[in-house]
């Protein structure tokens, strides 16, 4: 075998080891919290966003068409919902305010929407004010097409880069070979817009004939998080996997995630749907999880708050109900934790600006970890 051969068989050996070395990063049970888990506002069902407002109160979507504003102790019903479409996994999602929310007033939501033509639903953006305990200047910003009774993978999380840019994840609506790699149709991607709702001139595929142009990057499969890094602005996300294969990934212009040519998954059945891992022109995740946690929420910890946790990820865990903490290293994920086990099925988790940390939890309510007495 000629030795040019020989040094490729290396490399490529070398680096699904690599690979495979992260994906068996074990989670390990924590022994040694300093932090304990505070109910703080109790009885919600599944309160899939929250955020807050510049007064420290909260503002939480439930998933069923709620909104609730929750100040000095009481919760609020804030009218002037849109109507929502709830079904299987969609209903009333993420909730985001403006960077400059001070001076502008304007809250991001992302909903399933039955609006346009076709029976069922699509994952939908929006905007609106907070006046009193109405929302007011409501305004749609994208409606993803076409509408289907699915109930699977609506995704969809809401941030803002360091220039202003709203990004938003819409899953590939259960139709996995059909959606996530074709740019000229809504779902298993990130799009990004300006914060009017308008397309930037610089999006990637502004110039593709039919395509979407407010996608960002493709071959996504069900994004349920995402979370803007404090220090380099990049935008994080992860996304569900199938069985096994949960993914976090770094959000690039134009990239391609790779659903579902590669995975690290396998059907629910246990059987194959494809026999690679990796392929030229589609990105490897930077951290991916066999067997899957099911991740919802996620944040990082740069407030000095928890100096244990400083500079690491905390993700939740629908499937396993417990916030896992990973830490990092050169981008790359070296230690795995599990806190506050059994706690429950963890939606969302959240840095406020109070430098505290919020989890959602399902049908218990939201908490703030703090400092044990």
């Amino acid at each position: 075998m000629k030795l040019f051969n020989i040094l490729i068989i290396l490399v490529i050996t070398y680096t699904s080891c690599a690979q495979q070395a992260e994906s068996e990063v074990k989670a390990e049970t924590s022994t040694d919290v300093n932090y304990t888990a505070e109910l703080i506002v109790p009885d919600l069902n599944i309160a899939w966003g929250m955020d807050f407002l510049p007064d420290n109160s909260i503002l939480i979507t439930e998933k069923t068409g709620e909104l609730i504003h929750f100040k000095n102790g009481k919760k609020i019903t804030i009218n002037g919902i849109p109507d929502v479409y709830v079904r299987g996994q969609g209903g009333f999602m993420d909730i985001k305010l403006h960077p400059d929310y001070k001076n502008n007033g304007w809250i991001y939501f992302s909903y399933a929407s039955s609006e346009g033509e076709g029976e069922g639903g699509n994952t939908a953006i929006m905007r609106a004010k907070l006046n009193g305990t109405s929302l007011t200047n409501v305004e749609q910003l994208y409606k993803a097409t076409p509408n289907t009774k699915k109930g699977q993978h609506f995704g969809s999380r809401i941030e803002f880069d360091n220039d202003g840019y709203l990004y938003f994840s819409i899953g590939e609506r259960g139709q996995r070979d059909v959606n996530p790699q074709d740019i000229t149709r809504d779902g298993g991607k990130i799009y990004r817009l300006n914060d009017d709702g308008s397309v930037p001139n610089d999006n990637p595929f502004i110039d593709t004939a039919n395509a979407k142009t407010a996608i960002f990057s493709f071959g996504h499969r069900n994004p349920q998080g995402m979370i803007k890094h404090p220090e380099t602005g990049a935008i994080w996300t992860h996304e569900h996997g199938p069985k096994g294969g949960d993914e976090i990934n770094i959000i690039g212009k134009a990239k391609n995630y790779g659903w579902p040519v590669i995975s690290y998954g396998l059907n629910y059945s246990g059987t194959s749907f494809t026999d690679i891992t990796e392929k030229e022109g589609m990105e490897q995740p930077v951290f991916y999880w066999v067997p899957s946690i099911a991740p919802s929420g996620m944040t990082f910890v740069y407030s000095g708050n928890y100096p244990d946790w400083e500079g690491n990820l905390l993700v939740g865990a629908l499937k396993f109900q417990y916030l896992e903490r990973l830490v990092l290293k050169n981008n790359q994920v070296i230690k795995r934790e599990k806190l506050f086990e059994n706690i429950g099925r963890v939606r969302n988790v959240k840095s406020a600006p109070d430098g505290y940390i919020y989890l959602s939890v399902e049908g218990k309510g939201i908490y703030k970890i703090v400092p044990k007495i």
